[in-house]
């Protein structure tokens, strides 16, 4: 009985500790974006069209973790600073792709890097075998937590 205890109390630490750090370093994140000229959520949608290409608009909310309701709002919102725009596609009309204008690269191969280094900066705390090992352990924990 101690055993299976000491393992929830384990647990319930462990689960206040990686709440906190996530709030540590998403707050660092977020204020680093925020002198880009972008909200977080901006950044995530301009970021994944950056990286990965134009976008079913429908299908970018699970890829940036966003409630679909607000990724129209989101869309609407780069679409106005010209940095994204709208796109039919050619096969089906109920799909609009969002991608990203000439403004948009533009902006995102100047942030982007300093964005880089600052997440850089924030998790420095880790050593690379430190930070190869968390990875694996978090991935471990999260596809068990799924399961679940």
């Amino acid at each position: 009985m101690t055993n299976l205890k000491s393992q929830e109390e384990l647990s319930l630490k462990l689960f206040v500790v990686l709440t906190r750090t996530l709030e540590s370093i998403k707050k660092r994140v977020e204020e680093d974006i925020k002198c880009l000229g972008l909200n977080p959520t901006e950044f995530a949608v301009l970021e994944l069209i950056y990286h990965k290409g134009e976008q079913p608009i429908q299908k970018i909310g699970e890829k940036v973790l966003i409630a679909s309701s607000s990724i129209t709002y989101v869309v609407d919102k780069l679409e106005k600073k010209k940095l994204l725009e709208r796109k039919p596609c050619p096969n089906d009309r109920r799909i609009t792709y969002a991608a990203i204008t000439v403004k948009g690269m533009e902006l995102m191969d100047e942030v982007f890097p300093k964005h880089k280094k600052a997440i850089q900066e924030i998790l420095s705390g880790l050593d690379i075998n430190e930070k190869e090992n968390m990875i694996q352990q978090l991935k471990k924990l999260g596809y068990y937590a799924k399961g679940v």
